[in-house]
């Protein structure tokens, strides 16, 4: 019908059969910002947050997520992760997320990197919110990924 993999000829939504895949080494990787107030961004550097130390908090959350990723996602394959990967880079007015999802398999691990990114961005906010709820999570993306019958894919273009 459509061409994409999770409706069939009827236009149903179906989970794709990857029994007949080939198993490759499958990495992807994600990223997102949050962007908040001086005071809150503060904080979080100096690990002053009330609720502890956010950054710490936020990489759990992220890997956590990783790891359920079929359990939240319609349609996605359980995976057994080989890696989960969540780094924190304090920027001038927010902090970025950048993470790493990787595994042996016979299909790839974008959402499991988006899900870790985007969770251990909503962490970052619950942590933090007594001192900024004006704060803006965006820019979740993916921003490559290799593996696959489909090849090596990279973002072609950088976001703010």
């Amino acid at each position: 019908m459509s061409g994409l993999t999770h409706l069939d000829e009827h236009g149903a939504a179906h989970m794709v059969d990857v029994g007949g895949k080939v198993e490759t080494t499958r990495i992807a990787v994600a990223e997102g910002r949050i962007s908040m107030n001086p005071a809150a961004l503060a904080a979080i550097r100096d690990g002053s947050v009330p609720k502890g130390d956010v950054l710490a908090t936020a990489r759990i959350a992220g890997i956590m997520a990783a790891k359920q990723t079929a359990t939240l996602i319609p349609l996605c394959h359980p995976l057994s992760l080989d890696s989960v990967s969540v780094d924190c880079a304090v920027e001038d007015d927010g902090v970025r997320i950048t993470a790493t999802a990787s595994l042996t398999g016979k299909t790839g691990v974008e959402m499991e990197a988006m899900l870790a990114c985007s969770t251990a961005l909503l962490t970052i906010y619950d942590m933090a919110k007594a001192l900024d709820k004006g704060m803006v999570i965006g820019g979740v993306r993916l921003l490559s990924k290799t593996g696959g019958k489909s090849g090596d894919w990279h973002a072609e273009r950088e976001v703010a």
